[in-house]
């Protein structure tokens, strides 16, 4: 790699991490607010931030280099690990929790993942609780796509991060001419769905706070909460309803709510493809796990059987992991299958986690392709999207690869996290739950990663990094072809 373009990635990253220092601010403010007396170790983070920014950018403030599609890989890389790190500052210096618990929570919120090291939440400052919840709002639709919005510079290489960055399949797509007005189109969506649900949790009898705070995670399909017990806290069945309904939101492609609130024609999910699949599995999902519910009389209450089904299903599916119930007392299967449904994940170009549903429906057609094959192996068959467009080849050997890459991953982050001595369940589920980005586990990962020792805590770590990237932007670093040019 020529020391021009290195120099103007280094660069770039000062850039991102200089826009990453603004999160700071708004836990200052809530700091103050509730005079919880944590604003300066805020500031301190703040300050610690903007000094490593400057590091980056200022040496090479003035080199200016073309940026390539390559190049978007190591930046997206750089950034994160730099942001995950810059994260775990006020979690050291507030509750100081060690290095490597401080950057699991971080990790944990900048991926949306949810997972958690943290207990007695009810106990701890309001400003840093509201802190963790702005983590996951910022990380849900991408720092980097934030950066390209606000950063005109950025527009250099910009749409070689952009694709570097935008979770799913189809990352040529754009909802405007211009890229930085499609992040900024985008970021104006999720800041306005975000105001929305804290209006709809507030007049549903959240407090202003709890309001904005569960707003921020529900959007971002993050899935931390201000309280222990999560959304269960408030005991009520509407505030459940809200969030599965935001929830579902966040987990659609944002190109789909920019065509329905284009048309005003709400009708348009449905003759998506993509959302159309993504429906029908949460209906099947919550259908199935209502009936083995009521056949096993596990509850008493049809419309709460029915609820907490909906609820656990949209939670899961949405890679969001907000809880109302302890599923991993269900009957076994189910939380098994739940751990499945997540690794479906939501819809591409949207907040929510798992391989995405656009891949999934592009393997499904793939197989019925090769079976039509073997009936006619004369015939020609393509593969269309929503009936017209015709899927060209690369982007379907870029899903089956993709496949391929994120199996073999999660084959061998589980291997090493039982070589570390934890049993299967709990390996399998804490690999599962942060490849994916969902939050809640099962065995001893159920409420907390807690009782994971280090080396296991660093392997989920890595999980969830790995997968917040979708696998093949970190894989392709390791290639040694990359480094050459």
């Amino acid at each position: 790699m020529k020391l021009k373009r290195l120099s103007t990635i280094i660069k770039t990253v000062g850039n991102l991490c200089l826009v990453f220092s603004v999160i700071f601010i708004p836990p200052i403010i809530v700091s103050l607010i509730y005079n919880d007396g944590y604003s300066i170790e805020f500031l301190d983070s703040f300050l610690v931030t903007l000094f490593l920014a400057s590091i980056l950018w200022l040496p090479f403030r003035s080199r200016k280099a073309e940026l390539y599609q390559r190049d978007g890989f190591l930046i997206i890389v750089l950034v994160w690990l730099a942001l995950s790190f810059i994260a775990s500052i006020p979690f050291d210096l507030i509750i100081h929790t060690s290095i490597i618990d401080s950057l699991f929570e971080a990790v944990s919120g900048v991926t949306t993942t949810g997972a958690t090291v943290l207990s007695h939440l009810d106990d701890m400052p309001p400003s840093l609780l509201f802190y963790r919840q702005e983590l996951q709002w910022f990380g849900g639709m991408g720092l980097i796509v934030l950066a390209v919005a606000v950063i005109p510079q950025l527009g250099i290489g910009g749409m070689s991060i952009y694709k570097a960055e935008v979770p799913g399949v189809m990352k040529e797509e754009k909802l405007t001419p211009r890229l930085h007005q499609t992040a900024s189109l985008l970021w104006k969506m999720y800041l306005g769905l975000t105001i929305a649900c804290a209006i709809a949790y507030w007049a549903a009898g959240m407090t202003l706070y709890d309001a904005l705070a569960h707003s921020l995670a529900t959007v971002s399909t993050g899935g931390f909460s201000t309280h222990d017990q999560s959304l269960n806290y408030f005991h009520s069945s509407t505030i459940e309803e809200i969030a599965i309904i935001f929830m579902l939101l966040g987990a659609i492609n944002f190109s789909i709510h920019f065509i329905v609130f284009k048309s005003k024609s709400p009708k348009l999910y449905f003759k998506d493809e993509e959302v159309s699949l993504f429906l029908t599995i949460v209906l099947l999902a919550i259908m199935v796990i209502f009936l083995t519910l009521q056949s096993v009389n596990y509850f008493h209450y049809i419309f709460k059987d029915l609820l907490d089904s909906a609820f656990t299903v949209v939670s899961m599916i949405t890679s969001t992991g907000f809880v109302t119930v302890d599923y991993s007392y269900w009957p076994l299967f189910i939380p098994f299958s739940l751990m499945l449904i997540g690794f479906v994940g939501g819809c591409g170009g949207s907040t929510a986690g798992g391989m995405k549903v656009m891949r999934i429906l592009i393997l499904i057609k793939l197989v019925k392709r090769e079976i039509y094959r073997l009936l006619h192996p004369k015939g020609v068959f393509h593969i269309r999207l929503n009936g017209q467009n015709k899927i060209a080849s690369r982007t379907l050997q870029s899903v089956f690869g993709f496949f391929t890459l994120y199996m073999a991953s999660f084959a061998i982050l589980l291997l090493l996290m039982m070589a570390d001595g934890v049993d299967q369940i709990t390996a399998f589920s804490a690999i599962a739950t942060c490849m994916n980005n969902m939050g809640p586990g099962l065995g001893t990962v159920t409420s907390s990663f807690s009782g994971l020792d280090n080396p296991a805590k660093i392997i989920s770590i890595a999980s969830m990094l790995l997968g917040r990237l979708e696998v093949v932007s970190v894989l392709v670093l390791l290639s040694p072809a990359y480094w050459q040019t």
